[in-house]
């Protein structure tokens, strides 16, 4: 049997949609091709990161060998994710915007500060109970990125390494609108998906892996223009988070095109090369209140639909991994880079 690849993942954030990520990672677990060297992710992307390391990271503490440590991640996001099932009501009870349509409403004018003053979340208690954050700090198995936004400057904050706490996996996924700024270290910090959902360039930077396979669950594209007011925020919404995304692969669409013409010298830039599964098209049609819905049968539905979707991007573009990118990066910009002409001056 051929050796594992190595493989980045990047891994969108989108609340209760996160089941759908969950079963990408199922198949991508149980196929046993890849060998996964850094993992990023936003909001609950964060949480299947984690979850999902965990069972790796303890798995091989162990001593266990590749296919025992896989199935140790599958079983680690299956208890993750059958928890959230079974407090389904319960964590959609708490102040989440769109979860209740009378909260949703409420919080245009009410703040967390005041409906939710003592910040209550059962989100982080299983987080607490399910995940070994030292263990992640000091382990060496897989590389942890975990995106928040700092309030006061807007940019991007990545967590990883010593940092890695469950403080900075409620960071990535505090939504302003429905919980207290997450402080850490002094800083304050919303939900990570304003500025990168998810960041590539810690995967760049801070891996040996030119692959990245990102999972994608906040649709690109819709088919119908939203004209209803729930339809228009979370159309806004999946802009907004899909944003930062977008603006690094134009970033590396670019560096790509100047490496494959010549423009940039051989070994000055990391040539990346990206796969990606869209969950989008499967996830837009359930509606904005979805995304907080957390009953265990839409989150079995959800992972379900994220398993065929792994299965698929595995039995059709796996092979390209070491080879080539399988993801169309046309995005909106669909010509090739061309350098403006140079001006000739007129000799006197």
């Amino acid at each position: 049997m051929p050796a594992p690849r190595p493989l980045n993942l990047a891994l969108q954030g989108g609340g209760g949609h996160g089941a759908f990520t969950w079963g990408v990672l199922d198949a991508l677990l149980e196929d046993g091709r890849f060998e996964l060297d850094g993992l990023c992710g936003t909001s609950s992307g964060a949480m299947n990161a984690v979850a999902l390391a965990q069972g790796l990271a303890t798995a091989r503490t162990e001593g266990a060998d590749e296919a025992q440590a896989r199935q140790a991640a599958r079983q680690s996001l299956r208890r993750f994710w059958t928890e959230i099932g079974a407090m389904g009501s319960f964590i959609a009870g708490v102040p989440l915007g769109g979860g209740n349509p009378w909260l949703g409403l409420m919080s245009q004018w009410v703040s967390p500060y005041q409906a939710n003053p003592f910040d209550f979340n059962p989100l982080r208690r299983l987080l607490e109970r399910q995940i070994d954050f030292e263990l992640l700090r000091r382990q060496p198995f897989v590389r942890l990125f975990v995106n928040a936004t700092r309030v006061r400057t807007g940019s991007a904050e990545v967590f990883t390494g010593e940092r890695i706490s469950v403080d900075a996996v409620m960071a990535s996924a505090c939504l302003p609108t429905s919980f207290k700024a997450v402080e850490i270290d002094g800083e304050h910090y919303w939900d990570g998906g304003y500025c990168g959902n998810p960041p590539i360039h810690p995967l760049i930077y801070r891996t040996e892996t030119r692959d990245v396979l990102i999972v994608q669950i906040a649709p690109s594209t819709v088919a119908t223009l939203p004209k209803d007011a729930s339809g228009i925020a979370e159309r806004v919404a999946d802009i907004t988070f899909n944003a930062g995304l977008l603006a690094e692969l134009r970033v590396i669409k670019f560096v790509h095109q100047m490496l494959e013409d010549g423009r940039f010298p051989r070994g000055l830039h990391k040539d990346v090369l990206l796969h990606h599964i869209d969950g989008g098209d499967a996830l837009v049609g359930f509606g904005p209140a979805s995304k907080v819905r957390f009953d265990g049968r839409f989150v079995s539905r959800l992972f379900e639909l994220g398993r065929a979707a792994g299965l698929r991007w595995l039995a059709e573009q796996a092979h390209a991994v070491g080879e080539r990118s399988s993801m169309d990066l046309s995005l909106d910009l669909d010509q090739r880079y061309q350098p403006p002409p140079r001006s000739r001056r007129r000799r006197a």
